[in-house]
């Protein structure tokens, strides 16, 4: 049986929500990581921009823990 987004329990929906962001945040922090790296090599100009992007990285995996929390009941 299908259901849709409107048809699962608050509770499924929480966890399914929080699921998807904690994976959005690993795939920006892993994107930042990958720039990085390019600026590196070489293969992109370098205006700062590695270091800039490993601190995004990690206030996207450290802050984003805390934020990404469940908080009270839906």
């Amino acid at each position: 049986m299908y259901l849709d987004w409107n048809g699962l329990s608050d509770e499924l929906q929480l966890t399914l929500a929080h699921e998807a962001l904690n994976r959005a945040a690993v795939s920006i922090a892993s994107q930042a990581e990958v720039f990085a790296e390019e600026i590196e090599c070489g293969n992109l100009a370098d205006r700062g921009g590695a270091d800039a992007l490993r601190l995004f990285a990690a206030v996207v995996r450290v802050g984003g823990r805390a934020e990404l929390a469940p908080a009270g009941h839906a």
